[in-house]
């Protein structure tokens, strides 16, 4: 799988190296068994994703046997045709278009012989666009002709550059498939298989509980209001959702698995390059990013909005950046537009990339002037400020509903949010329990979170021992270890995870071994894939099934899932205000704010919903519905409490459609 004609490095391999090495993968062994993990394997989901390997191959097959192709292009060419199937062309091309114009971008920021250069340029320009753009939100100026005028604009200013990387990039593509086909290959396949993720419609709670919201108002009322008052995430980091609305705006449709795939790309592609800077080889380079293709919770990150996928690209390219030792270019701008981009995108992300900036420091600092310093420092603040400045301008608390306790906004009860269910605690054990109890630190099931925590253990005590790879190895524990230390959730974690594969990888080969280094990837790459379905509901479910059979009808998904969705859809293009009732299913962020959702997002509403359902008679559910000025109102048949079912009859409601156990009802007049 990983095979090269290159012979290993002069010095030859060491016993007690490929010992260490393989320590690692014996231990996921003990670890599967003991915990009995086969029998919470997928077997089906597994099947599923062999097949689907299969089908590209049938398809790439007449392009490398008649067109002479490489095996990696043509898969390249069957995925994308899939994305353009399932996720739609006119999606495609407004990710494409937003990509080309980020990268014409960001171009400028990046040193000039620093690996996955276009792919850095890309995010950098991402992050500068988004983050400007953070600014105007409020104003009433998204239309699509607007974006259409301004991205095609970034292109045509940037066009040489852009031009020249375009060829550079496809140049060194060829190269790397002349160099290293078959592990090429394998790392595009492994790609493709994590990018059926995007082939979803979005179905996950907090994406249509609040990260649909902004996105859905840029495209339907050209611009944001904000009203924590009816969610209190309405100001939260918006780096990720931002670009969402822009490809949605162009598009005229969501267009949410089309740009997962470009994070997905640039992440693995940045990725890459991070393990290059640091020595890797064309093969241990290639080995990183089947080792992160394979990564588990890709598939249930690019199903969703959550900003870790879009996390791991940043901290990838960061990674790349404070990597390259070649004094050729502006390091010190890409470095604080990088972790001003984690930090837009949530506060974690960026504490957690502080070990990183701690060891680049420790190799010196970017030679540069003190304006150069404080240009840096503003362009950061641009990017990453937007959010924050405006939840303090309008509710008190920069980081609401997080630290409430301390800022005291009276849009949130004054305490500080958390969440029970993730306070494991923290022990040596951590890393074990995280990797085969998966299910008590992550909403998925045991082998969910992957295996690369004790997997690549071996690997990184190896990486401590090369002097070229200490610092980072120690570094790069500490960013998988900080999100962790407030709160034992694993899903803040995975960008650090992942990037333990870079800390791992460059030098590894040589010491170990071709034969043990090899077989030690293949087996975390096929364990990985073979639980890939427990990293989330998403996968676990049909759901890739029902899309198969029916590719790019979000309609023959949506109703076995998120019947919300599908009723949403079919009520009239008014200004009717939505009341969905249940707690656990405040899915009204695409009405883009028409919704009224009664979770613990919106407190208010929370604690209406509770003192109607102990109101018997059904009044004071009717009053929730008159202050509201609901007219549309959700309902979960088999939660619905008799006195919900008493204010509906009080209020006049009458019941409108049932789907799979969702019903929506229309407030009369009373």
């Amino acid at each position: 799988m990983f095979r090269s004609r290159a012979p290993a490095t002069a010095g030859g391999p060491q016993r007690w190296a490929a010992l260490v090495w393989a320590a690692g993968p014996v231990l996921v062994a003990i670890g599967i068994a003991a915990h009995g993990l086969w029998a919470q394997l997928p077997w089906e989901r597994f099947a599923l994703a062999l097949a689907l390997a299969l089908v590209a191959t049938a398809l790439a097959w007449p392009a490398v046997r008649w067109l002479r192709w490489r095996w990696a292009s043509a898969l390249v060419a069957v995925w994308s045709g899939a994305l353009l199937l399932f996720a739609g062309p006119r999606p495609v091309f407004a990710v494409a278009l937003l990509a080309l114009a980020a990268m014409a971008t960001g171009l400028r920021w990046v040193p000039a012989r620093l690996p996955a250069r276009a792919a850095i340029a890309a995010i950098l320009g991402y992050a500068a666009i988004a983050g400007v753009t953070g600014w105007l939100l409020a104003l009433p100026i998204h239309h699509a002709p607007v974006w259409l005028v301004a991205l095609a604009a970034l292109v045509v200013l940037g066009r040489k550059a852009l031009v020249a990387e375009l060829r550079a990039s496809t140049s060194a593509w060829r190269d790397a498939a002349a160099e290293s086909p078959r592990a090429l290959a394998w790392s595009v396949m492994l790609l493709g298989l994590a990018s059926t993720g995007t082939w979803l419609p979005t179905m996950q709670m907090d994406d249509l509980t609040y990260h649909l919201n902004l996105p859905a108002q840029l495209a339907l009322h050209a611009h944001y209001q904000a009203a924590p008052q009816h969610g209190v995430w309405a100001f939260a980091p918006w780096l990720g959702d931002i670009g969402q609305g822009i490809a949605w705006l162009i598009a005229g449709q969501e267009a949410r698995g089309a740009l997962n795939a470009f994070w997905l790309i640039a992440a693995a592609v940045a990725l890459g390059g991070c393990a290059r800077a640091l020595g890797a080889t064309p093969l241990e380079r290639n080995a990183a990013i089947a080792l992160f293709a394979s990564f588990p919770p890709l598939v249930w990150l690019t199903a969703g909005m959550q900003t870790e996928l879009p996390a791991m690209a940043v901290l990838f390219a960061l990674g790349a950046v404070l990597a390259h030792r070649d004094d050729d270019g502006p390091r010190l701008m890409a470095a604080a537009l990088l972790l001003a981009a984690l930090t837009a995108l949530k506060p974690i992300h960026a504490l957690s990339a502080l070990p990183l900036l701690v060891w680049a420091s420790m190799r010196g600092l970017p030679r540069a002037s003190a304006q150069h310093w404080l240009v840096a420092l503003a362009a950061g603040l641009l990017i990453a400020g937007s959010s924050y400045a405006n939840a303090w301008w309008h509710t008190g608390n920069p980081v609401l509903p997080l630290f409430n306790a301390v800022f005291q906004s009276p849009f949130h009860p004054p305490e500080n949010m958390g969440d029970d269910r993730w306070h494991a605690g923290l022990g040596l054990g951590l890393p074990w329990q995280l990797t085969f109890a998966s299910s008590r630190y992550v909403e998925a099931w045991d082998g969910g979170a992957g295996f690369l925590l004790i997997g690549l253990a071996g690997a990184w005590l190896l990486a401590l021992g090369r002097r070229a790879t200490r610092g980072f190895a120690l570094a790069v524990a500490g960013v998988a270890l900080l999100p962790l230390l407030p709160m034992q959730y694993a899903r803040y974690a995975y960008p650090g995870i992942a990037l333990l594969i870079v800390a791992c990888l460059p030098g590894s080969r040589a010491q170990v071994g071709d034969r043990a280094w090899r077989w030690g990837i293949v087996a975390l790459c096929a364990l990985n894939l073979a639980f890939q379905a427990n990293a989330g509901w998403t996968h676990h479910s049909a759901a890739l099934k029902r899309t198969l059979r029916a590719p790019g009808d979000a309609s023959a998904v949506l109703p076995h899932y998120v019947a919300e969705r599908t009723l949403i859809a079919g009520l009239p293009d008014d200004d009717g205000i939505v009341l969905a009732t249940d707690p656990q299913r405040g899915y009204i962020a695409e009405l883009a704010g028409r919704g009224r959702l009664m979770s613990l997002h919106a407190p208010t509403l929370a604690a209406a919903r509770l003192a109607a359902d102990a109101d018997p008679s059904g009044d004071a559910w009717r009053r929730v519905f008159a202050d509201t000025d609901a007219r549309w109102i959700l309902v979960t048949e088999a939660d619905a409490s008799p006195a919900l079912r008493a204010g509906l009859a009080a209020s006049g409601a009458v019941h409108v459609r049932s789907l799979n156990g969702i019903a929506l009802w229309r407030r009369g007049q009373e």
